[in-house]
């Protein structure tokens, strides 16, 4: 499945477009992660434990929407985006969003 930030993929003529597809995924802080966090302030660096939970909420809202773009036969998804949305307290949702497309 190719994905694309653009709205073309360079060598490849769009037949026709199937229409938005995205993945999710709500992920929550453990109490673990805050602790080591609130460490980190005060002696300053990257927090791993964050960056890790990110990098595998967005890639499983992306094999969902993959998952959902080849359900309905797209060849592609264009003009793919991540958005961010706090659900809760501790909580946010990942989405990962495109346009499915079929080549000709």
């Amino acid at each position: 499945m190719i994905i694309s930030t653009t709205n073309k993929i360079s060598g490849k003529e769009i037949e026709r477009e199937l229409g938005v597809v995205s993945g999710s995924t709500v992920q929550t802080r453990w109490v673990g992660r805050d602790i080591a966090a609130g460490l980190k302030t005060l002696i300053g660096g990257e927090i791993k434990g964050y960056g890790e939970m990110i990098t595998n909420a967005r890639k499983e809202a992306v094999e969902r929407m993959i998952k959902q773009a080849k359900d309905i036969g797209a060849d592609a998804i264009i003009g793919m985006r991540y958005s961010t949305t706090t659900v809760m307290g501790g909580a946010a949702e990942i989405l990962a969003y495109g346009t499915a497309v079929k080549f000709k």
